[in-house]
């Protein structure tokens, strides 16, 4: 996992400041980040369009041009004069140098945007706005310097973005970065080094981001064992009983020992899940909400699932239960809740009073996060999405691995699945949460049908692929 910060200003003034590092030397190494990936993508001679702004962001396009110049067929479109003191030293430089400056956009095999950086406050005008339209209607290969302009400086997405098909992020990740409106636009994101290693120019953050080699599955590596040893999963089914079948299924393929549906009446289920009319005495994690609907007494709700000192998740109609989300307060247990933004919504409106829209929830993803663990520091959220965010005690993981294939009922079932799969093996709420979350997201990555067609049952089956990194 990596390291994630809300701004790098602090950690560009160290480099500065403890370092001795100047502004220009920083600018050569986040141009240099640049060039490489170039140089290792695309045979010399290929066709570069850089498009620079009036500040230092724009400098780095420059300083771009000129480093390409002579081994790549380089054209310089400055459209706006610059402004920052660096922009017009770099300018300078790449005038000596010859670089071409133009003033027209050409399709290029590379186009890169490099017009303004992170911290970008305001909305951007007409003309910038029709010179992204521009590059964005080229088939070039597109870089964004820092970040694409039109993404704010919190990832809110303006009316008029450059669609990057990689973003070179310079020195360390940011939050800007991972907001789910932007990803589109974003595309894959690379970290440039500034002149220091990312262990000196990094600081102490409490927010990371995860990455495939973070999975770490619960593999069994001892002969000796029975199915006692890996848990007991108990699912409620409730009205909807589909939901929790899928979920006992997921428990069951990711480990769980035993896996129990508790529901009052029998239904089909698969031979390997078990069927009971309460919580066996041997379960070691439950979940609960999906699908549930009205089907339990709330007497039955309260002695089995909020008296009850077992970990357990909370997932979709859990979430709308005042009964149920009393366990929230309970300190000494592991609670999981798995929202997605709608139902955060509601459940933040439950809790404090407080009405937030599911697209204002969206573009306030990591305050909102933060927000609710001020006041349960205990309890693990996962807030569903794009970029799913996980937090307890005061640390945040995002997930960036979301695609469009988890985009249909049955995905969120399949993970609640997972997590208490883990809980009812032993895992922590956290280490549950995350390690859920990435197998369902590499699962969906790895499935090779259709992006539309895939099912709940698919990701369940590629759970049993998932080989650790």
């Amino acid at each position: 996992m990596q390291k994630l910060f809300k701004s790098c200003y602090n950690l560009d003034k160290k480099c500065y400041e403890k370092y001795k590092l100047t502004e220009d030397i920083l600018m050569e190494h986040a141009a240099r980040g640049m060039a490489e990936y170039i140089q290792n993508h695309f045979d010399k001679g290929s066709s570069v369009l850089i498009v620079s702004g009036v500040g230092n962001n724009g400098a780095d396009g420059i300083v771009l041009a000129r480093q390409l110049h002579g081994t790549y067929n380089v054209r310089l479109v400055v459209p706006f004069e610059v402004r920052s003191k660096m922009a017009k030293l770099q300018l300078q430089r790449a005038e000596a140098l010859g670089v071409n400056i133009v003033k027209e956009l050409y399709d290029s095999d590379v186009i890169v945007d490099a017009l303004f950086g992170a911290g970008l406050s305001r909305e951007i005008d007409k003309e910038t706005q029709y010179i992204l339209h521009q590059l964005n209607s080229f088939k070039g290969h597109k870089i964004a310097c820092d970040i694409p302009t039109g993404v704010g400086e919190h990832g809110n997405l303006m009316p008029m973005a450059f669609n990057a098909d990689i973003t070179m992020t310079m020195g360390a990740y940011k939050e800007a970065l991972y907001l789910d409106e932007s990803k589109d636009a974003i595309g894959e994101i690379i970290c440039a080094d500034l002149g220091v290693s990312r262990k000196q120019y990094e600081g102490e953050s409490n927010t990371f981001v995860l990455e495939s080699f973070d999975l770490k599955l619960p593999s069994r590596v001892v002969d000796v064992t029975h199915k006692g040893e890996f848990g007991h999963a108990a699912v409620f089914c409730g009205e909807k009983e589909g939901a929790g079948i899928i979920a006992g299924m997921s428990a069951s393929r990711f480990g769980a020992g035993l896996t129990t549906l508790v529901l009052h009446e029998k239904i089909n289920h698969p031979a390997y899940l078990m069927h009971s009319t309460v919580v066996p005495e041997n379960t070691s994690a439950i979940a609960i909400g999906m699908g549930l609907g009205g089907y339990f007494e709330s007497e039955f709700l309260q002695k089995y699932v909020v008296e009850s000192h077992l970990p357990v998740v909370l997932d979709a109609d859990a979430l709308y239960a005042p009964q149920l989300l009393g366990i929230l307060e309970q300190k000494n247990r592991e609670v999981i809740i798995t929202p997605h933004p709608k139902e955060f919504a509601a459940l933040w409106k439950r809790l404090t009073g407080e009405i937030f829209t599911v697209g204002e929830i969206q573009r306030r993803r990591f305050e909102m996060v933060r927000r609710f663990n001020d006041t349960y520091p205990h309890v693990t959220l996962l807030l569903k999405g794009a970029h799913t965010l996980i937090m307890q005690e005061e640390k945040l993981y995002v997930n960036p691995l979301g695609c469009a294939k988890l985009s249909k009922g049955g995905s969120g079932d399949v993970l609640s699945g997972l997590i208490v799969s883990l809980l009812a093996q032993g895992y922590t709420g956290i280490d549950a949460a995350i390690q859920a979350s990435l197998a369902l997201t590499i699962a969906a990555k790895n499935y090779s049908g259709a992006s539309y067609a895939m099912l709940p049952a698919d990701i369940i089956d590629e759970v049993r692929n998932l080989e650790d990194f």
